[in-house]
């Protein structure tokens, strides 16, 4: 009973907030016509086919077929588990939720690893700041480090132990958790058939998610002579991925949409001497380079980025290896010259002033590019040349705006002292390269034979109409002894044509509650697909007509072609051969009606 009251609280809630309003806080929706449209946030594409209906309370994106309502949305966009999605939909809903036990036996495991970073964070910290284990640790930050005390209580920064489970111990017979939670949040390792910390030995940065869920730990060697790794993180879990994490970004966020611009470092300490500085709108990345998951994210609260990351090759090859995945999200990049120093923590603990201004001052990261291959390679040589367009043109060649591309293209080909033309001749080459791979991608891709495209686009001109009663009288004359390419297709249809449902309201639902559930998906995409704006209703029944003799044209087709090779087989006598020849005769009578039929 208590499952059946939590799933009547998943549709109050669902009744209770508007899908329009809600996508609003996420993404800048548009109205076109009785739906809103924009380009999708799950993939990257230039024309907008994700679709909202206000009517449906539903999404779909045309582009990559993801879609559902409010739950998946926010499950889809925030990377959340269900319960997780309806936990914060009640809130917004001010629903309390009853601790049913739909809700209890859904309670994440990504919650459970949650709490115990929590609670980690609170015993890193305390061992930090009050243990006298934590001593060392702590005059590595205040006086090695020039730490303000009152910053490593902002950043909750801690100390893992030496000892090997003391942790472990501590939140296995203390807090009385599971052995396996703990393999799970990647706080314990086993050994020997024994669990022991993961951390060991380290200043701790506890990491949150832009939802101040403490989602990791980044633990950092006291001393630089140590031959370990500097730098740990917690290994992936259910909760965290390397690859789509800041750190800091939860202390940031507010300060990149007010500021607009993200500045990126590559450690923590890179952030923290920012903060110290008054330079709020900062955050670490977590890995060697930035990610399309966390450009992604980043996205979300700012339309300009500003690299900061370390003065060595390393740097450099990060800022590379991320500009792509940053052109592809339309965010306007920049960087800094960092002088003398390098890292940031170093410029901003020597000299703040310097790098306050060096942020005032950033650069263009195409400048950047071709000043820094420019100076590497012989520019006077035809082999320098080479290298340095060969290096700077697939950088180029992901730019959107034909202007801004021109401008570097010519900036470009006067550092180099070669013509425009040329430059261009061989960025279409590069072009040309791509394009064929993308024909490739989009024919495996899209393996939907054209019967079934049509039958979709006939079906959606069908729900989509204010009265069809009339029309699909007329369609179902048409299509009469003819079977859809996809079985979902078939059963919309017959209830389409039911006398019954003919009155049906489409968008009050009444028909929507008659189809199996498993075939709403399918109407729902049908009911959203774009479809062209008409004059009047006079053409848009004359395109219905038309598209219902062409699925009808395909359909007799393909038949012809399956008797035809039926005939081929059979011996070259016998009245089952007479028989299959006269249903040729009458099939093509048929296409030949059909023809005249649509030209009309």
């Amino acid at each position: 009973m208590l499952q059946y009251v939590a799933m009547d609280e998943v549709t109050r809630i669902r009744e209770k907030i508007d899908i329009v309003a809600l996508l609003s806080e996420y993404i800048p929706l548009k109205k076109m016509g009785r739906n809103f449209k924009i380009n999708c946030p799950f993939h990257n594409e230039k024309s907008p086919s994700f679709v909202v209906s206000p009517e449906r309370q539903i999404w779909h994106c045309f582009g990559c077929g993801k879609g559902g309502d409010i739950y998946t949305f926010l499950m889809e966009y925030e990377k959340l588990e269900f319960v997780e999605a309806l936990r914060i939909l009640a809130k917004k809903a001010g629903i309390e939720l009853e601790e049913s036990d739909f809700v209890k036996q859904g309670a994440s495991k990504k919650e459970k690893i949650y709490r115990i970073n929590a609670q980690s964070k609170e015993y890193y910290h305390y061992v930090l700041t009050k243990h006298p284990s934590g001593k060392n640790a702590l005059d590595y930050l205040t006086k090695k480090r020039k730490i303000d005390p009152r910053i490593i209580e902002t950043f909750e920064i801690g100390y893992s132990p030496i000892s090997g489970d003391a942790l472990t111990k501590y939140l296995l017979e203390k807090k009385k958790y599971k052995g396996q939670d703990l393999l799970d949040a990647g706080i314990s390792t086993p050994r020997n058939g024994r669990l022991y910390d993961f951390f060991r030995n380290r200043i701790m940065f506890p990491i949150y998610d832009h939802r101040d869920n403490i989602v990791a730990f980044s633990g950092r060697v006291l001393s630089d002579e140590i031959k370990e790794s500097k730098y740990v993180n917690t290994r992936d879990t259910l909760a965290y991925h390397k690859g789509g994490m800041f750190f800091g970004l939860n202390m940031a966020k507010k300060s990149i949409k007010e500021e607009d611009r993200a500045i990126i470092m590559e450690g923590e300490f890179d952030v923290i001497s920012a903060y110290s500085e008054g330079i709020e709108n900062t955050v670490a990345i977590k890995g060697t380079a930035l990610t399309e998951e966390q450009v992604s994210l980043i996205s979300r609260f700012a339309s300009r980025v500003t690299l900061s990351l370390d003065k060595d090759e390393a740097g450099f090859e990060a800022i590379r290896r991320s500009l792509a995945f940053l052109e592809k999200k339309g965010i306007t990049t920049t960087t800094i010259e960092l002088g003398e120093f390098k890292d940031p923590d170093e410029a901003i603990k020597n000299d703040p002033i310097f790098f306050k201004k060096q942020l005032k001052n950033d650069i263009g990261i195409y400048d950047y590019m071709i000043s820094v291959f420019a100076e590497k390679y012989d520019m006077n040589s035809a082999d320098g040349k080479k290298k340095i367009s060969d290096n700077i043109l697939p950088f180029l060649a992901l730019i959107d705006n034909e202007i801004v591309k021109e401008h570097y293209l010519k900036l470009l080909s006067k550092r180099i002292d070669t013509s425009l033309e040329n430059l261009n001749a061989e960025l279409e080459k590069k072009n040309k390269k791509e394009t064929i791979g993308d024909r490739i991608v989009s024919k495996i891709k899209d393996r939907r034979v054209r019967k079934e495209v049509i039958e979709e686009y006939l079906l959606s001109l069908l729900i989509q109409m204010d009265e069809r009663k009339k029309i699909v009288a007329e369609v179902s004359e048409i299509l009469r002894d003819y079977k859809f390419e996809n079985a979902s297709f078939q059963k919309i249809f017959d209830m389409m044509i039911n006398p019954e449902n003919l009155g049906k309201s489409i968008v009050a639902g009444d028909f929507v509650k008659k189809l199996p559930q498993e075939i709403i998906p399918i109407f729902d995409i049908c009911y959203l697909l774009p479809i062209p704006k008409f004059e009047d209703e006079k053409k848009y029944l004359s395109e219905v007509l038309k598209v219902a003799h062409e699925a009808k044209m395909l359909f007799v087709k393909n038949k012809i072609k399956e008797m035809s090779e039926s005939l081929n087989r059979k011996e070259k006598n016998g009245s089952e051969i007479d028989s299959l020849q006269s249903e040729l005769t009458m099939l093509s009578q048929t296409i030949s009606e059909l023809s005249s039929a649509s030209k009309n």
